[in-house]
């Protein structure tokens, strides 16, 4: 009979990273779903699922996504492993694993998911917690950028200002971010660390019009300017003219066996 997990922490303490090492080191078929700590009415997944399913995915081909799946026969097998990622704000009171709130449970319950073990960051020693961040209250900002394309040096300059202040306390971004030449990358910066992670994934899209994959960025931290966040992007990404003279002298240059839609 297969596990199912539970990895709670705070955002930005490293639980997509080790869920990354669990599902690469397991012997057999994983599967993963992420929850969040409040109910969101709007059907469509956030921003930060996608950001994180899509680099696992990248990362681990074989995992399995979850979030949609009513069938969880699959969690009888011998060695499946799920692996059940939530983003908690504050860490537990009690050292013994916390009560889940109520919307957690009834999405775990929707699924037929009923954990075996809960791992907390910043509780369980196994977990490292250099990066548990501590705080009372933290804002939270996302923009879904499905189809949108990023001008590359106004995404460099962008991002710098965004880690650096220009935009208030931020403690935590992370983003996936289509370019004009097919590559996503995955930006990844918190508060605790020197620098920013920069990592592209594996698969590239054709440069022919604008990649079907997710795409968004996800920040938290304190006194957001989110009005001058959201115009200072709409001023980074490219239109469709803009986009059609980037990737038109690379159509012939990438090998086609990297072309993925």
């Amino acid at each position: 009979m297969g596990q199912k997990w539970l990895i709670s922490g705070s955002p930005g303490c490293g639980k997509t990273t080790w869920i990354l090492n669990k599902i690469q080191s397991n012997q057999g078929a994983c599967g993963y779903l992420r929850l969040t700590e409040q109910a969101n009415n709007n059907k469509e997944k956030s921003p930060e699922s996608l950001i994180d399913y899509t680099f696992l995915k990248d990362q681990a081909p074989h995992l399995q996504d979850l979030s949609d799946c009513s069938d969880t026969s699959m969690s009888q097998q011998k060695d499946f492993l799920i692996l059940i990622e939530l983003s908690q704000s504050q860490s537990p009171e009690s050292l013994e694993p916390a009560e889940l709130n109520p919307y957690v449970k009834s999405q775990l319950e929707a699924l037929g998911l009923q954990p075996d073990r809960q791992l907390h960051f910043g509780r369980d020693s196994e977990l490292p917690n250099n990066d548990t961040l501590v705080f009372k209250k933290l804002e939270s900002w996302s923009l879904n950028l499905a189809k949108r394309v990023w001008d590359p040096q106004s995404l460099n300059t962008f991002w710098f200002e965004l880690v650096n202040g220009a935009y208030g306390d931020v403690y935590r971004a992370k983003a996936l971010m289509n370019l004009p030449d097919g590559q996503s990358i995955f930006f990844n910066w918190i508060v605790s660390q020197k620098g920013s992670q920069f990592l592209p994934l594996k698969t590239v899209s054709p440069p022919n019009g604008r990649p079907q994959r997710p795409s968004g960025i996800v920040i938290q931290g304190k006194g957001l300017d989110c009005i001058n966040i959201q115009s200072t992007i709409n001023l980074c990404l490219l239109n469709d003219s803009l986009l059609e003279m980037h990737q038109m002298p690379l159509r012939d240059r990438q090998p086609e066996a990297l072309h993925a839609s």
